[in-house]
């Protein structure tokens, strides 16, 4: 009995204290960019010897570490006890310990969109031209992988690969990822997803892509040119990313996806590819990815990892996220990282609705029913209109165009579900919420997504009569359409939920199907029902537009090779654009006029963004001076900054130099100050100002004269409440402030809220 309740005591023990994978983020390191194995060998024994001093056991503390940040990033993932985390987080050589949790996933048309061609011709002015298609610069992408056969990554008409480029081909066989002079690295990260997951397989032993969102995103940044390419023959063009001629790295961080919560990109292997790809050499990290939207700097590893690139001087583009259109959802807000939401462009692959259905019904009416009268017997009626599995009666619907509402399940298992109760083609209709917005995907029946708007009409017209008849026409490609560009609903939306004095997202930029280079390890809808294999597939989400503006980044980087990564993302802000092409203010998906919280300071405009005229540069200093602002403690700040450093006595928020003003709590009246850069030719600049709706702002210079390139002058914009028009806001309003010489226009958006 005594054996048996001391057995009892020990399992209670062991069971008392939860086991699971953390992040230790000890800031930076104090080597130079220049060290040796020597050194980040005795970087990991140090954190072994650190390790042990909680858990008694070197030994133990070698089992549990599975990552030694060692490069850039100063700190280590392991596997913990609930109160060893809670212990290492209380020593002064820490600065944060945070569970490694799962982050989600968040062409050919676009670049013409944005006047970098006309008619599959380069034109003669553009950014291309000048910026040599971003020749020599190396974008590195956080991702699923890579497919290496695609012809986006082909180095046909490549010269040598830089000598700056430090990086490797991880598994470089034919079943990994062989690498050539055009993708030039690839690596990946699997140690935080195998310590939640509990096993790896040899199909995560490479960079190669098995889902297809790693090819996309990175082609769609710096893929090569592909003529001839299509969708299922629709949208035919020339493939090409923003920086056709530069070199690409594949950082694979991102795996199948798992029951664990969040996503399949785990933290602890995002702080090894930034580690890694900041040693490599590259110039521009691309992320579409991201995770909780109120994750504090200190405790996201895509924040930390981007910190430390940008004080290396590399660019780092984040997407917003994929879950507006609720406000307050933006996610990837650090000011030290450009943010980008997802529009649309002037391209649909349209039957009435879009679709890039690969077959077509015959041009005959077929009877029409609503999912809601093909419900089986079982179902719910909310299961069978939004053509879930199981929810539809195949007696009720075969041979018939079948309607279907948007919601819940994948769009692309709709009209599975449709063709397995014997659909002859599907209408999918967009609920309230989507509004306007409509995504061409490869179904795998004939098939048209429409508006909320005409889904109302459809059905009813259904409701109308006892034999309503309709037909499908072939999907074809249809451009110059218009209003273009507009929001998408699924772009996350600001303000921005950490810090309300910083405006994201930052920009926007096409986003809504997107062709870009694809995995064949996968069908085009990425279902295993799904036995079709493409080369370039067309793909939505805030994922895709992310590195459109990496590529530009990228040739900005060629361009200008001094630039900060902040001087790259102002001259993208202030030269961004809020009018679409019908010259109307920017709208969202239910057609409604949208706000700097979905497009930040508006849609990418490359050609404007090599010459911005002026730009607001931040330093490395700038960044910490604003944690110090947001009271985050001096001695982590330091272990942070990775050298001395100490807090100004007084610094406000607003004053932080980004190229956009919000004021989230405006009592009484504020003053904010901005120091901009001369980066064109001599010249005088004067503010003119679009002031929000009840408040007054004054700019004092209004005039600022340049007289060489590099020379700073320093403004200040003040913002006070109009109480003779009643404006006790109670909620935000937008105005712009702009600097102009009369050959540049340096945009800011003027973000305000009245206190109550």
């Amino acid at each position: 009995m005594l054996l048996l309740t001391n057995l009892v005591l020990a399992t209670s023990s062991c069971h008392s204290s939860s086991i699971e994978s953390y992040v230790v983020y000890m800031g930076g390191h104090s080597h130079g960019k220049e060290h040796s194995s020597i050194d980040t060998n005795a970087v990991t024994e140090s954190h072994y010897n650190f390790l042990e001093s909680f858990t008694g056991s070197n030994l133990k503390a070698r089992d549990s570490i599975f990552y030694s940040y060692t490069r850039h990033i100063n700190g280590f993932a392991a596997i913990l006890e609930e109160e060893e985390a809670i212990e290492i987080a209380k020593h002064p050589k820490v600065v944060s310990v945070f569970l490694n949790k799962g982050r989600e996933l968040h062409t050919t048309r676009s670049w013409g969109f944005m006047e970098l061609e006309g008619n599959g011709v380069t034109v003669p002015g553009s950014i291309w031209k000048k910026a040599r298609f971003g020749e020599d610069t190396i974008i590195g992408n956080l991702d699923t992988g890579v497919w290496p056969e695609s012809k986006s990554f082909s180095d046909e008409g490549m010269g040598p690969i830089p000598s700056k480029w430090k990086g490797i081909c991880q598994n470089d066989t034919k079943a990994g990822v062989p690498c050539n002079r055009k993708l030039i690295g690839a690596r990946y990260f699997n140690k935080g997803y195998a310590a939640n997951v509990g096993s790896k397989n040899s199909s995560n032993a490479s960079a190669r892509d098995y889902e297809g969102h790693g090819s996309h995103t990175l082609s769609t940044a710096a893929g090569n040119f592909v003529p001839g390419a299509s969708v299922f023959g629709l949208g035919n063009g020339s493939a090409k990313g923003g920086s056709p001629k530069a070199r690409v790295a594949a950082y694979k961080v991102c795996w199948p996806p798992t029951a664990a919560e969040g996503g399949p990109c785990f933290d602890a292997d995002i702080m090894a590819a930034f580690d890694a790809a900041i040693e490599d050499g590259v110039d521009v990290v691309s992320v579409s990815l991201g995770g909780d939207s109120s994750t504090d700097y200190f405790n996201d590893a895509i924040s930390i990892g981007s910190f430390h690139a940008v004080k290396n001087g590399i660019t780092v583009v984040c997407s917003a996220g994929n879950s507006g259109p609720t406000d307050g959802t933006v996610s990837n807000v650090s000011p030290w990282m450009i943010t980008v939401g997802a529009s649309t462009m002037d391209r649909e692959f349209s039957t009435f609705g879009e679709s890039l259905s690969a077959k077509s019904l015959p041009a005959k009416f077929y009877p029409l029913i609503s999912a809601v009268d093909a419900k089986a017997a079982n179902a719910s009626v909310q299961d069978a209109l939004l053509c879930k599995a199981g929810g539809l009666d195949p007696k009720k619907v075969k041979g018939k165009i079948l309607v279907c509402l948007r919601g819940d399940n994948a769009r692309v298992d709709k009209g599975q579900q449709a063709s397995l109760a014997g659909a002859a083609g599907m209408v999918l209709a967009n609920d309230k919420l989507s509004g306007n917005e409509i995504i061409a995907d490869p179904h795998v029946l004939p098939a048209s997504h429409i508006t909320f708007t005409d889904g109302t009409a459809v059905f009813a017209y259904i409701n109308s009569t006892k034999s309503p008849m309709a037909y499908i026409t072939p999907v074809k490609t249809k451009l110059y359409t218009k209003p273009a560009p507009f929001m998408a609903s699924f772009s996350s939306k600001g303000p921005n939920t950490i810090t309300p004095e910083i405006l994201k997202p930052d920009i926007t930029a096409p986003g809504v199907n997107v062709i870009a280079a694809y995995t064949e390890a996968e069908g085009p809808t990425n279902e295993p029902f799904d036995k079709r294999r493409i080369p370039f597939n067309a793909i939505s989400g805030t994922s895709m537009s992310c590195p459109q503006v990496s590529g530009i980044a990228g040739l900005l980087k060629t361009l200008h090779p001094d630039w900060s990564p902040s001087a790259i993302r102002s001259a993208l802000m202030t030269t961004a654009k809020t009018r679409d092409n019908n010259m109307e203010p920017m709208l969202n998906s239910s057609f409604v006029k949208a706000t700097p919280f979905s497009y930040g300071a508006g849609h990418m405009r490359p050609n404007r963004a090599m010459d911005p005229g002026l730009v607001y540069d931040l330093t490395s200093n700038d960044y910490l001076n604003f944690l110090c602002s947001l009271g985050y403690n001096q001695t982590k700040i330091n272990l942070f900054s990775e050298g001395p450093y100490k807090c100004p006595k007084s610094m406000s928020l607003t004053d932080f130099n980004y190229p956009s003003i919000t004021v989230p709590k405006l009592s009484g009246s504020a003053t904010v100050t901005r120091t901009v850069k001369n980066v064109g030719s001599p010249g005088t600049y004067i503010a003119r100002v679009h002031a929000p709706t009840g408040i007054f702002v004054s700019v004092e210079p209004r005039s600022l004269k340049f007289e060489k390139m590099g020379e700073e002058k320093t403004f200040k914009v003040t913002l006070k409440a109009n109480n003779e028009t009643g404006a006790v806001a109670s909620d935000y309003v937008f105005g712009r402030l702009t600097w102009s010489d009369g050959d540049h226009d340096v945009r800011s958006p003027i973000v305000v809220k009245v206190a109550t």
